[in-house]
């Protein structure tokens, strides 16, 4: 396989992994935010809007992947194995970091459509998750550049 295009394969898949997660993740996640609010519609509560941070916590994963994959495409000090590798790892990373935060948002989507209660302490949950792709994101870079 030619050196450049294997580069350009990791390049790319530490976005597309990433954007995949993104995608899992606002799907379930999202899906659990409606179920929320069908069940405050039967119980006459009001659907709090705000349940719609919790919708959107796995997208940053993909601009994470965005910023990593343009990183990775000018950087000088990877050949291009280590691109492939790179790209590849850190792409799977940050896609189990949105599957992860999808899985704890949809749980305190729930908690909060039913109780009303205890925003801030499922945010910073959730913030752990975002702080795993924030590592992700900046060690490979330090690597890549």
């Amino acid at each position: 396989m030619d050196s450049k295009l294997m580069a350009q394969i990791g390049v790319g898949a530490c976005f597309i992994l990433a954007v995949i997660g993104s995608i899992a993740g606002t799907y379930i996640v999202g899906s659990t935010v409606v179920g929320a609010w069908k069940k405050c519609y039967l119980q006459n509560k009001p659907a709090p809007f705000i349940l719609v941070a919790f919708a959107g916590a796995p997208i940053t994963n993909a601009i994470y992947g965005f910023i990593l994959m343009n990183q990775m495409a000018i950087g000088k000090n990877l050949d291009s194995f280590e691109k492939l590798y790179m790209g590849v790892f850190a792409g799977a990373a940050l896609m189990a970091s949105a599957y992860t935060q999808a899985r704890i948002a949809a749980h305190a989507a729930e908690a909060y459509a039913e109780t009303g209660q205890g925003f801030g302490n499922y945010m910073m949950v959730i913030g752990i998750c975002e702080t795993v792709a924030l590592f992700v994101m900046v060690f490979t870079m330090l690597f890549a550049l």
